[in-house]
């Protein structure tokens, strides 16, 4: 009943300058460079970020051996880091920070040094997809392939004109009105069909994570956006031998359902209705204010209680549940976004009982460290020779995408163990199940191994 040992996969070493490339320069990315900048320099900690702040168990309990997720897996440095990115707004990242006024004025001034440098690519855009706002810093193309080949030529410049190695990219952009899958989807093929004919159904989104994955660059998608759920794309992330995963960052208000929706579940208590509103004065507050964009986060947002609630294993829990989801756009709010929670629950004997959740958070200061974790393990799974879905990464998506017919595992503590059994695998540890078993009377804290 021993686990046997894993024979470590070869990862090449992370040598030379990373490129972290973003689409969109806006408050998410602006708070995630001025962050790794100070962090490098000493001013802060890196907070929320598991690939920093982290520890892992390795072997049995009776051992007691904790390591740094750094020390137990090769990640790149933050000196390593060279940030990059696209925006339909021409202002570098120094001024861009203080025009989304999440970080203290002090702060963004004594990094104006670096942040200035950080000057914003043009970006593909389209008002169809994005209606609330417009910029003038945009690619001009005579079709949806064009635009394609400029965003691959950027990414091999950029990368030859800061010295880079490697490369991976991480959507920060703003969230595109919905757009399911069409014929154009369905294949690689009909999809480079539909770059070249102009298809309308092909979002800008979709074209960066072509590009991306063209030029072989782990992408990432932070967004609600569907791009990497689409099978071209995941077809052609398999082809090129790429890292893929997604989607949309996990950070207020979803955060806290896939922590209380699991135990809930656990301890088999009803839910009548979750009724969840949020008010967002921000850039994406104003974008989500338009009801095509909006869907796309409604989406991602009710599919976590679809999946950890399901009714169809248990109907007497949750068949009836009322799920809604309310963004309402606030501009005094600013950053600063407010969660309400609304959650009726029955329990034995049908007696209903209330929990009332108020979280009051800062968008981008929560979305910043998971920007980082991702580029860090993304480029970890490109030199581990990693390709297509990286469901491991699940942990760090509202709404994190898996191979067809499969369901996404949304509860926290699941998403960790998957994370962290990855993690061992790499270094050759034993993966841990926590069965925490005594058997044939020895306790399986002395025996040889992890939890077996």
């Amino acid at each position: 009943m021993t686990p046997t040992k894993n024979t470590r996969p070869s990862i090449a070493p992370a040598k030379g300058k990373l490129a972290v490339l973003t689409p969109g320069m806006g408050a998410v990315a602006t708070t995630f460079y001025a962050g790794v900048e100070a962090i490098k320099r000493g001013m802060a900690k890196p907070i929320g970020s598991y690939t920093q702040m982290g520890q892992v168990r390795l072997g049995k309990r009776t051992e007691n051996r904790f390591k740094a997720v750094k020390d137990v897996v090769p990640l790149a440095s933050l000196d390593q880091i060279v940030f990059g990115g696209w925006d339909i707004f021409a202002e570098n990242a120094y001024e861009a920070a203080k025009h989304a006024q999440v970080l203290e004025k002090d702060l963004i001034e004594a990094l104006k040094v670096p942040l200035s440098k950080i000057k914003p690519m043009p970006a593909v855009f389209d008002r169809e997809f994005v209606k609330r706002i417009d910029g003038p810093n945009v690619k001009k193309g005579r079709t949806k392939m064009d635009l394609a080949d400029q965003l691959r030529a950027d990414i091999r410049n950029f990368m030859k004109d800061n010295g880079c190695d490697r490369a991976v990219m991480v959507w920060c952009a703003s969230t595109e009105v919905y757009t399911p899958p069409t014929a154009i989807h369905q294949s690689l093929k009909t999809f480079e069909e539909g770059l070249r004919g102009n298809d309308p159904a092909i979002s800008p989104s979709q074209i960066y994570t072509y590009a991306a994955l063209m030029e072989r660059v782990p992408y990432a998608n932070g967004s609600p956006n569907v791009s990497v759920e689409m099978p071209c794309l995941q077809e052609l992330a398999q082809e090129m031998a790429t890292p893929i995963c997604g989607s949309d960052f996990k950070t207020g208000q979803t955060l806290l359902k896939t922590v209380i929706a699991p135990g809930l579940r656990n301890r088999q208590l009803g839910v009548a209705g979750w009724y969840s509103t949020n008010i967002l004065g921000n850039r994406d507050g104003e974008v989500l204010d338009d009801p095509g964009s909006f869907k796309s986060k409604e989406v991602s947002k009710t599919g976590v209680l679809t999946d950890i609630l399901s009714a169809e294993r248990y109907p007497d829990l949750y068949k009836e549940i009322h799920h809604i989801v309310r963004i309402n756009y606030y501009p005094p709010r600013g950053d600063n976004k407010e969660g309400w929670d609304n959650i009726d629950i029955f329990g034995w004997l049908g007696y209903p009982m209330q929990i009332k959740v108020n979280f009051l958070c800062r968008d981008s200061i929560l979305a910043a460290p998971i920007v980082l974790d991702l580029a860090l393990f993304m480029d970890l799974a490109g030199r581990a020779n990693m390709r297509g879905i990286q469901e491991w990464l699940s942990f760090y998506f509202k709404a994190p995408i898996v191979k067809r017919g499969l369901t996404p595992e949304h509860d926290l503590s699941v998403q960790l163990l998957k994370l962290e059994n990855t993690l061992r695998f790499f270094t050759g540890e034993e993966l841990i199940n926590h069965l925490g078993l005594t058997y044939y009377g020895v306790d399986e804290g002395t025996d040889e191994g992890a939890e077996a």
